[in-house]
């Protein structure tokens, strides 16, 4: 639930922190105190649940039509804000629809996206997430604040100024930023410093200078990018011997002894700032593990972990993710998953605000409410994972099970136990596909747990597959494959020699020497599935066969393929 009367909630607070840059106030009407409550992103095709006090991000829209009926809509559903792309003028049926809504029009600047729009307004809007253990304040600021601090410290200097990680990522801007040059507007826009400038400031020995000294280090434009105007003063961010990040105002002149021991000072409070904000971000995610964790078990404790995450009564889908390539590094590994888990669950919030996202062990599992209509739960969750997918791109190198659809919280186990399944069938396959549902999985599913049993009971191949399996071994022949190839082609000789790689008159020869060795009927359809079940169950690493009909047939002469896909049955 929202946590009242923080002084970063409020539309004035927003505002006061991206107004300069990135936001315009179009219509937004004398009462900036009201609390904002989620970020959702508008989908004209979907009956998205608005939070109340949401911000609505209304990506594509242009028309002034378009615009007053959402502001409309917004309002009804006890929305707050409204954002679209600028340049949008204040008309007068804008402001008209604004002002009767109660609903504030902003717009987004040029060059900045909505996803990083999105990830700004959920650091500024601390929605109340499970496991907010901050304090009041820390250094008279509210914890982990950081917006507030880099104003506070962009007074003392009486210049703009950002606070950055490690790797040059802006966690925090103040105000004044259209006071500085180019260049530190487009690194507010792209929210990191462009690799260009990094590149250049590790070559000039900026960053090693920066983390060695104790005293702020100065760069200055010459000699870098034109749009580099303005000096710049930075001073690292440090806990002991370890650096977090640093912070960089954009300065006329070179600082006094009294600013320079303010920015000195300055950068202690941000270093506790930033150990509360990594604190506080380590319980929640293990508190929201525990309550996703618990939900998913559906034992005693259950209903208690559901009602906690805002999910009673609701009926929910739940998404298991895991990654299709993992890094050799365990570290690398563990931060891996950690940074594409926390990319779910920022795509997850911004369809659904009321889902809940953890890191499970190895998986991160989603639970999306379904609310509306029950009839299309499927291609709701199916286009809620490709989406996400296809935003990450192969980078993130993800999968994703679907579960079925659990109508209230005692449904949530058997549709975790689906999505697990249909993921487990999707790393199987090696990437082939990168999202599947429990119900299009499920005879894999029960192949692959056929193939546990078998495993674990110590079960070797039987009967016909034994046979032709010792064969190939002693003789170095192909008959186990030529086998495969045909069962996998239907019994087209056609597409299973070109799989095979060989010439049809070849694969005849072969599959008659599979039926006199094996001692298979191939025309009994009882012996064609014992097979097929028992090829099934052999090594998953082996390689399978690939049927495309016409460019597998690059093993024929040309003048051969004309009728090679002909005749489907051995002679």
């Amino acid at each position: 639930m929202p946590v009242p009367n923080k002084p970063h909630t409020s539309l004035g607070r927003v505002l006061e922190a991206l107004g300069d840059v990135l936001l315009e106030p179009v219509a937004v009407g004398r009462d900036t105190r009201r609390q904002l409550g989620g970020v959702v992103i508008h989908d004209p095709y979907e009956d998205t649940e608005f939070p109340a006090g949401a911000v609505v991000l209304g990506v594509g829209l242009r028309e002034t039509d378009e615009i007053a009926k959402l502001l409309h809509t917004v309002g009804e559903r006890g929305g707050a804000a409204l954002v679209v792309r600028s340049p949008v003028s204040a008309s007068k049926e804008l402001v008209r629809a604004a002002d009767s809504t109660g609903v504030a029009l902003l717009g987004l600047a040029g060059g900045a996206s909505w996803a990083q729009l999105a990830a700004i307004l959920r650091t500024l809007l601390a929605e109340g997430d499970v496991g907010d253990v901050s304090p009041q304040s820390l250094g008279g600021m509210p914890s982990g604040d950081l917006f507030a601090l880099a104003n506070a410290v962009a007074a003392l200097l009486d210049a703009p100024v950002t606070i950055e990680d490690r790797n040059s990522h802006v966690l925090a801007f103040s105000g004044r930023q259209d006071e500085a040059d180019p260049s530190r507007v487009e690194t507010i826009l792209g929210r990191q410093v462009p690799e260009r400038f990094t590149r250049q400031l590790e070559k000039e020995g900026v960053f090693e200078r920066l983390y060695r000294d104790q005293r702020p280090v100065y760069v200055y434009p010459d000699g870098y990018d034109e749009n580099i105007v303005m000096p710049r003063v930075a001073v690292a961010v440090r806990a002991g011997d370890e650096v977090l990040g640093s912070i960089w105002a954009a300065v006329d002149n070179e600082l006094s002894e009294e600013r320079t021991s303010a920015l000195v000072d300055a950068s202690k409070i941000v270093a506790l700032h930033m150990l509360r904000l990594r604190a506080g971000t380590d319980v929640g995610r293990r508190l929201r593990a525990d309550l996703v964790s618990t939900a998913l078990e559906g034992g005693s404790g259950a209903p208690e972990a559901i009602a906690r995450l805002g999910l009673l009564g609701q009926p929910t889908i739940v998404l298991a993710m895991g990654l299709l390539e993992a890094p050799d590094d365990d570290l690398r590994l563990v931060a891996e998953r950690q940074r594409v888990a926390d990319a779910f669950a920022m795509h997850l919030s911004a369809v659904q605000p009321r889902s809940a996202v953890a890191l499970v062990g190895d998986v991160a599992y989603g639970i999306v409410p379904m609310p509306g209509n029950q009839g299309d739960w499927r291609e709701r969750s199916v286009r809620v994972a490709s989406t996400f997918l296809e935003r990450t791109g192969r980078g993130a190198a993800a999968a994703i099970g679907v579960g079925p659809l659990a109508l209230d919280g005692s449904g949530l186990r058997a549709s975790r136990d689906g999505a697990d399944r249909a993921l487990r069938v999707l790393l199987a396959n090696g990437g082939t596909k990168r999202m599947i549902t429990a119900e299009d999985a499920h005879i894999e599913a029960l192949l692959l747990e056929l193939a546990d049993l078998s495993a674990a009971r110590g079960d070797v191949a039987t009967g016909p597959i034994a046979r032709l399996l010792a064969y190939d071994t002693k003789h170095q022949s192909q008959l186990v494959h030529t086998l495969r190839c045909w069962l996998d082609s239907f019994g087209d000789i056609g597409v299973a020699s070109t799989a095979a790689y060989v010439h049809p008159s070849t694969f005849r020869y072969r599959l008659r020497r599979v039926a006199e060795v094996g001692g298979i009927d191939l025309d009994n359809p009882g012996d064609r599935f014992a097979a097929m079940v028992q090829l099934h169950l052999l090594a998953r690493g082996e390689k399978h066969c690939r049927f495309e009909r016409l460019d597998k047939a690059r093993s024929l002469q040309p003048s051969e393929r004309s009728g090679f896909l002909r005749r489907r049955v051995p002679s």
